[in-house]
């Protein structure tokens, strides 16, 4: 049952009517997930707060294997909405499968926060899970950031904006690499002027109409070295996710940090959830290529 839930709840999240919906929704899977038992630890996933705050939390599945690199997912909502289950299911379960740790976040939504705010909580949350791998059971030198729609743009900020890694006491090889998943927001300007009607009003208020917080807020306008080591920048067949995943890989490689840009057939909101849903899938074509680029990053 929950497994459709979140499907509709992927949807929802970048529907811009959808606000209340979407709560619903999102009090319906929390209720089925509190009714079993009450402890932050169920079926291996466990709990964790990486700061003070109660949207400051994550989940963490821990490897098979101590000493196994971590893939960390960052999920999408528009900036305002969504949480951390939607990388349940197929994720957690095929990339522990592949031998990694996984770990799902939350962070702030604005409007409580800016999206500033928002890159820092995902750049703590890492610091945070860094400084506990031997506790935590996997290898903190080898770290991996996913993310989809806005966490695919909140990603691309961490691994470019070398300033949210340096508060978190960070150094850019604090990750491996960044995937991106079927983001449109890494040139925010370029997305406003050109993004149509849509998602319009909900890019404004993420980023305001400030043009130059919107260009610090771009993964592509910052992507000067230095950057996280690797990207791998995936999209659908949507116009605009297409020309912004290509002109952020074209900045990195211009700053000689090693960017594969790779579409995928989907087209429109269903594509761009169906990303984020069968991501872990096998039979979903970028699910292999996901994991042939994780499993040579993390040899290095």
């Amino acid at each position: 049952m929950i497994r459709p839930l979140l499907f509709l709840l992927a949807l929802v999240s970048i529907t811009p009517a959808s606000a209340q919906l979407g709560g619903r929704l999102r009090d319906l899977i929390a209720n089925r997930r509190q009714s079993g038992s009450g402890s932050a630890q169920q079926g291996g996933k466990e709990e964790l707060s990486y700061g003070s705050d109660s949207m400051q939390n994550l989940d963490y599945w821990r490897p098979t294997t101590p000493g196994s690199p971590l893939v960390i997912y960052v999920h999408g909502g528009g900036w305002k909405r969504g949480d951390k289950g939607l990388a349940a299911g197929e994720k957690s379960v095929h990339y522990l499968q592949q031998g990694y740790a996984f770990a799902s976040l939350n962070y702030r939504l604005v409007p409580s926060c800016t999206v500033e705010e928002q890159a820092s909580d995902v750049a703590h949350a890492v610091s945070f899970l860094i400084r506990r791998a031997e506790q935590l059971g996997f290898d903190g030198k080898r770290v991996v950031l996913m993310g989809h729609s806005a966490g695919a743009h909140l990603v691309a900020l961490v691994g470019t904006d070398m300033s949210y890694l340096q508060k978190a006491d960070l150094g850019p090889q604090a990750v491996c690499g960044i995937i991106p998943l079927d983001g449109a927001a890494y040139d925010v300007p370029q997305q406003i002027a050109e993004g149509g009607d849509f998602m319009h009003d909900t890019y404004l208020q993420a980023f305001g109409t400030d043009p130059e917080r919107q260009a610090k807020l771009s993964p592509t306008k910052q992507a000067a070295a230095p950057n996280a080591p690797a990207f791998l920048i995936l999209h659908v067949q949507r116009v605009d996710g297409t020309a912004q995943s290509i002109a952020l890989g074209e900045a990195l490689r211009k700053a000689d940090t090693p960017a594969e840009v790779k579409g995928f057939e989907g087209h429109g909101l269903i594509g761009h959830a169906e990303i984020n849903r069968r991501m872990g899938d096998p039979t979903y074509p970028a699910t292999p290529v996901v994991d042939a680029w994780l499993k040579k990053i993390f040899a290095k």
